[in-house]
């Protein structure tokens, strides 16, 4: 799996990248630019949670390979999405039962990053996401999950609940992250699984709560009630680690 971080420059280009679906990161617009096209390429960022920084002339003009940026520069990731069998291989290489961390719907790439990181320290065989209103493999990803994504499979998907009935197919039991579920420490996470992390806010939605087997809350001992997305996935994962190494 690949993994550059490459500038688009020029207003139609950055159109072009957006009307192709690239994952656009960021994009650096000179400050006080507002015609059409610069209008349009606000719009698309807009629609699709793009960071917009406005810059000097001269910060563009730094940033610039090829000199030629009218006033807009985008930062664009190039990756290659996995397939789920790739995920399977990887267990079979390892010689062990498939574990895989399935993410409802995150939308912080510093989460989706930090998840990347974990679940290949934690010997995850791959990560799936699904394909709408979720964060995908950006540069920021790419970089929170430090080199992780180079190794970590990340398979993006268009229906999650269909994706964990094929994996139960297969013989994968599921866990869910959430707080009205029973203590993780009281539940048997092992052989093949999956673990189910829901959305920062909302958590795991309702239709994938309904097809995981099990659902694991994490003791909280604080006066907040809910832990960071990224640290519960960590929490959740050694606990499957845990029980793994026993």
């Amino acid at each position: 799996m690949g993994y550059t971080e490459f500038t688009i420059e020029g207003r139609n280009a950055v159109i072009e990248a957006f009307r192709a679906g690239k994952p656009i990161d960021k994009i650096f617009i000179l400050d006080g630019c507002q015609d059409g096209p610069v209008s349009t390429i606000k719009r698309e960022a807009k629609k699709k949670n793009v960071m917009i920084k406005y810059v000097t002339k001269e910060r563009l003009d730094q940033i610039s390979e090829t000199g030629k940026h009218q006033g807009v520069i985008a930062y664009s990731a190039a990756y290659e999405y996995a397939e789920l069998e790739d995920i399977f291989d990887k267990a079979r290489e390892k010689g062990e039962a498939p574990f895989v961390i399935i993410l409802d719907n995150i939308e912080d790439p510093h989460n989706l990053g930090a998840i990347i990181r974990t679940a290949n320290l934690a010997g995850a065989h791959g990560v799936i996401i699904p394909k709408n209103r979720a964060v995908g493999l950006t540069a920021t990803v790419a970089r929170t999950s430090a080199g992780a994504l180079n190794f970590t499979p990340v398979v993006k998907v268009t229906n999650i609940s269909k994706t964990i009935q094929e994996l139960k197919d297969r013989g994968l039991w599921f866990v869910c992250a959430d707080m009205g579920g029973t203590q993780m420490y009281k539940l048997n996470l092992k052989g093949p699984i999956g673990l189910v992390i829901g959305n920062e806010g909302d958590g795991v939605s309702r239709l994938v709560r309904e097809n995981c087997d099990m659902i694991a809350s994490i003791p909280m001992k604080g006066d907040i009630d809910s832990l960071n997305a990224s640290v519960a996935a960590g929490v959740l994962a050694y606990e499957i680690v845990r029980q793994r190494l026993m």
